[in-house]
């Protein structure tokens, strides 16, 4: 096959969460230890450092990588999703997996894959395990894709276990209460083996406690350990004022990763990086600032809070569920702009009404939807939307919402595109660049 005879092979032979939703989620972890075992179980070949969360998880995952590739450890990242490129989920020091390697190795395991049957997460978990151990790499930072407990990363015993924060999302899949949902993402706490928490709330902090203790995990709250001071936005960087609470020291990081919610993930960021020092890893101080300068541009992290246009503003920010809205919309009342343009599209399983009620009325809007099965019709997310006085037009997709955004807008407006990972994955830049 070709590589992308092999692509579409492995996005339509395969169950495929982005596309067909639930249906493609196996409840075990059978078919993902099958393929390992059927590859010499590659993970065993690097040290990992496994992150779940709700939302920040992929902004930790691509800070950390970042941090530790300056630090000179050959590092491997697993995330997902892809937003253009399905070789953006493995990498190894920021480079993608090559087009080869993806079209050796599903020839490679395609009589396993009519054997078993996996998903196409499960298979691209396999795959990435795989590439590390071929690549030699030191350590790799390894994403979880949803939940935890059950999900295909979870047969790693890493060197330390990240849980970003708890939030409603994929209630269909991980439970109806934030206490369900923690007991998922807590699921990759593993036997002594250290764990920082990013966030919690009343209802949260005690299932990572007791989880915690009948695994006797270490257990670090990383806003325990330190404290954001001060910030400010400057040229499209976050300048962030940092407190450690023990030593009672002060530092200042710039970030390349400008939305204001990125305090609350460098906090975890920190805490993790102590952990890994008291383990005996190498980072210093130089490394972090390094690192934290330029995880965008070493690793592609793409669509957090990220402006691709200037007179007028244009950001894509991947926030979808209800906490990461509200977390864009601090954003934009943080912001400076004469009017605001949102252009949104979501999934047809999220918390839509919870999400649209956070939005602002006085933005005019652009209902549009990325091209997969999964994506609510635009008419019908504009009828929910009238319902929380939220008004504007249809549009196909989403550049085409985009364009009209930009003859409406003024040089001092602001246009920002939300509301699906697939959404922002499908904005041509080189479009609205021009």
């Amino acid at each position: 096959m070709t590589y992308q005879e092999t692509i579409d092979y492995l996005f339509t032979r395969l169950p495929m969460f982005s596309r067909i939703g639930a249906a493609a989620i196996k409840k075990d972890l059978h078919n993902t230890i099958a393929l390992c075992e059927a590859l010499d179980n590659p993970y065993n070949h690097f040290k990992s450092i496994h992150i779940a969360g709700t939302n920040g998880k992929g902004s930790v995952s691509h800070m950390l990588a970042a941090i530790l590739q300056t630090a000179g450890y050959k590092t491997g990242l697993y995330t997902s999703p892809h937003l253009h490129d399905f070789r953006e989920r493995i990498k190894v020091n920021g480079e993608m997996i090559s087009e080869q390697y993806v079209i050796d190795f599903t020839e490679r395991v395609q009589p396993l894959i009519d054997e078993i049957e996996p998903s196409f997460f499960e298979i691209t978990v396999a795959m990435a395990f795989e590439y590390f151990k071929q690549q030699n790499v030191d350590t790799a930072v390894i994403e979880v894709g949803l939940g935890g407990r059950l999900d295909s990363t979870n047969i790693i015993t890493p060197e330390l276990s990240i849980i970003t924060n708890i939030g409603w999302d994929h209630m269909n899949l991980l439970g109806d209460s934030l206490e369900k949902i923690a007991y998922e993402k807590a699921g990759i706490i593993k036997q002594e083996i250290p764990v920082v928490i990013g966030e919690t709330l009343p209802e949260t902090k005690q299932v990572f406690e007791q989880k915690a203790n009948a695994m006797q995990a270490p257990l670090h709250f990383a806003y325990n350990e330190f404290k954001v001071k001060g910030k400010k936005t400057i040229n499209h960087q976050l300048i962030v004022d940092v407190e450690e609470q023990t030593t009672k020291s002060y530092f200042q990081y710039t970030l390349d990763l400008p939305g204001g919610y990125q305090t609350k993930n460098i906090l975890t960021v920190l805490s993790s990086v102590r952990q890994l020092q008291e383990q005996g890893w190498n980072i210093s101080e130089e490394h972090l600032n390094t690192a934290l300068a330029t995880s965008k541009q070493i690793n592609g992290l793409h669509g957090r809070w990220e402006v691709i246009h200037e007179h007028p503003t244009v950001v894509m920010d991947v926030g979808h569920n209800e906490d990461g809205v509200k977390q864009i919309v601090a954003q934009l009342n943080e912001s400076s702009y004469h009017k605001l343009h949102i252009v949104i599209g979501m999934v047809k399983d999220k918390e839509i009404e919870k999400v649209l009620a956070l939005l602002p009325k006085d933005a005019q809007y652009y209902f549009t939807k990325a091209h997969i099965p999964r994506a609510l019709p635009e008419t019908d997310l504009q009828k929910k939307a009238s319902a929380f006085n939220l008004l504007g037009e249809c549009f196909d997709n989403v550049n085409s919402a985009i364009s009209n955004a930009l003859k409406n807008a003024t040089k001092d407006d602001l246009i920002l595109v939300c509301g699906s990972v697939f959404l922002v994955g499908e904005v041509d830049v080189n479009l609205i660049s021009n």
